[in-house]
């Protein structure tokens, strides 16, 4: 405990979570908190629905903590407003707990809807969510906002309809970079996570290693590096190569492989960027995006 001692634990949120939102029960487990839906009781959000990010204060021992949990509401606030993105509505606290409100998503996540088709989406069905997820991903990085935990429970469709679009709801990991900096914590999913942040230098690429495993996922339902202990899997996604011999994948076009291949390259200096991969010959035809520019064209 001695730590804690003059930690300031204030946000400067508002003190009126009770009177905005009533809290109905738990929807999910994250790294810190949980989630809870709610209903709005005034305001512009009265009688929706809502998803409610519970971190509890007696959690955050440590000045990193307290900087994190900032972190993620500043981000959160900066980001907000992109389709593929969990919308942001406001954030409160009191003195057991800071409170995130956000959109709630109830269309479950990416593996469930393919696994309950067989374990490997079509290649169109893929497309549809890759085409989301570098969306939202070029859109950070545009802004200098690296995820660092890309993975698929991260992701979560917003209704259960068919069109539903995809949303990104998780930033508790995210960080601030500089097109010429590189992030040197190890953070993140094992099987997610990049060569080069094994190696403690890194930087967006990062994140599209992640979607590289995503799409290798999506498109043959297994992983790509697979171990039975974390330094099994961080040994494999050093060294090994992913298996594009058996099947699927022979009978997976050319062009679904190359875009996997270029996004699992073990040098990130040879990686597609989000702007690129929504470029890749694969994407191509399958959406109406404006592509946004990479962030090393501001540079």
């Amino acid at each position: 405990k001695e730590c804690e001692i003059g930690l300031d634990k204030s946000f400067g949120f508002s003190k009126q979570f009770a009177s905005h939102y009533e809290i109905d029960g738990e929807v999910g487990r994250g790294h810190f908190g949980y989630t809870c839906s709610a209903k709005g009781k005034k305001g512009s959000l009265k009688g929706q629905e809502v998803a409610v990010k519970v971190i509890p204060k007696s959690k955050m021992t440590t000045a990193i903590a307290i900087e994190d949990v900032s972190r993620e509401v500043k981000m959160l606030r900066a980001l907000t407003g992109h389709k593929n993105l969990v919308q942001f509505y406001d954030a409160f606290e009191d003195d057991e707990n800071v409170y995130i409100v956000m959109e709630l998503c109830k269309g479950g996540e990416i593996l469930d809807k393919i696994l309950q088709r067989g374990g490997k989406s079509s290649e169109d069905d893929a497309k549809k969510v890759m085409v989301q997820i570098l969306s939202v991903v070029a859109y950070c990085h545009l802004q200098g906002v690296v995820h660092r935990d890309l993975k698929p429970e991260n992701f979560l469709f917003s209704t259960k309809d068919e069109t539903s679009p995809l949303k990104a709801i998780d930033f508790g990991l995210s960080d601030y970079v500089k097109p010429d900096e590189r992030l040197n914590d190890i953070v993140g999913s094992a099987y997610y996570v990049a060569p080069e942040v094994l190696h403690r230098t890194y930087g967006t690429e990062a994140d599209m290693w992640s979607i590289g495993v995503i799409a290798y996922i999506l498109l043959c339902g297994s992983r790509p590096f697979w171990a039975r202990t974390e330094s099994g899997i961080f040994r494999a996604v050093l060294k090994a190569e992913p298996n594009f011999e058996e099947a699927p994948w022979p009978s997976l076009s050319p062009e679904a492989v190359d875009f996997v291949k270029r996004l699992l390259n073990k040098d990130y200096r040879k990686r597609l960027t989000a702007a690129q991969a929504l470029c890749h010959p694969w994407l191509v035809g399958s959406h109406e995006l404006k592509i946004p520019s990479d962030m090393i064209i501001y540079k």
